[in-house]
């Protein structure tokens, strides 16, 4: 019994270490971010897109709350690479060296990506579903008055699912390597993965076939990529087996 619980406490200390890691370079990124969140919302307010808006605060806390968050998300973004390490040191332990060295350089890749995706529901998506939203408003003579706290939450709902669903071809290659998936697989459930990805552009859109086009289109060019990555991915770790075999072989010799 000792046997199976020692493990598994050392996999949970192990865990709680990481999130202390973590938690503590939070603090220090929320310092960083309590700096740069006024300069950078009073940048995301003078945008073509949004100066014709008056940016109310229905509630008292709106103009904290807006504060606060745009802190947590600035500090998100500065920590990345140590949650992304982290996350690969805990995992490292049992993985061989090789790969250790291989998931390792998929941290750059992947900070790349998540940037990547928010550049792109940025400067894409945002400007897109504002226009189609304020033409909607104008037909029907609606006079918009937007809350400063609902601007940002709309800004960050566009925003923040695409910075972590352009992560899909680093999971996906990072999976591969670990043996979990294989290019096969992930033909075998191409309709049912593009059905997903149907359901999450239908979250994140407005109802209208344009803008769910702009948003379905890169989701299923991102699978696409992520399959043939993991080809890639899939050959190059049987190419390392067919090396550890022979060399296990000429050992035993």
């Amino acid at each position: 019994m000792k046997q199976r619980e020692m493990p598994f406490l050392a996999h949970f200390e192990e865990l709680r270490k990481r999130f202390i890691f973590i938690a503590i370079f939070l603090v220090i990124g929320l310092g960083a971010g309590f700096f740069l969140a006024p300069p950078v919302i009073a940048y995301l307010q003078s945008i073509p897109e949004a100066q014709d808006f008056p940016m109310n605060a229905f509630q008292l806390t709106d103009p904290l709350r807006v504060y606060v968050n745009f802190a947590f998300f600035i500090a998100i973004i500065i920590i990345l690479p140590v949650i992304f390490y982290q996350l690969w040191a805990f995992i490292a332990p049992g993985l061989a060296e090789k790969e250790r060295k291989v998931t390792l350089s998929y941290i750059p890749v992947a900070m790349v990506l998540f940037l990547g995706g928010l550049a792109f529901s940025y400067y894409v998506l945002l400007p897109y579903f504002m226009a189609f939203l304020g033409n909607i408003a104008e037909r029907l003579n609606i006079t918009e008055q937007y809350g400063i706290n609902e601007y940002f939450s709309f800004l960050f709902g566009i925003t923040l699912p695409f910075g972590f669903l352009f992560q899909l071809p680093v999971v996906v290659m990072f999976l591969t390597r670990l043996g979990l998936i294989t290019p096969n697989l992930l033909q075998r459930i191409r309709k049912y993965a593009y059905f997903v990805l149907l359901v999450i552009a239908g979250f994140i859109t407005p109802p209208d076939l344009g803008s769910h086009l702009i948003v379905t289109v890169p989701l299923f060019l991102l699978y696409e990529l992520s399959v043939v990555i993991s080809r890639y991915a899939f050959r190059k770790r049987m190419k390392e087996e067919v090396a550890r075999q022979k060399e296990m072989v000429t050992n035993n010799q």
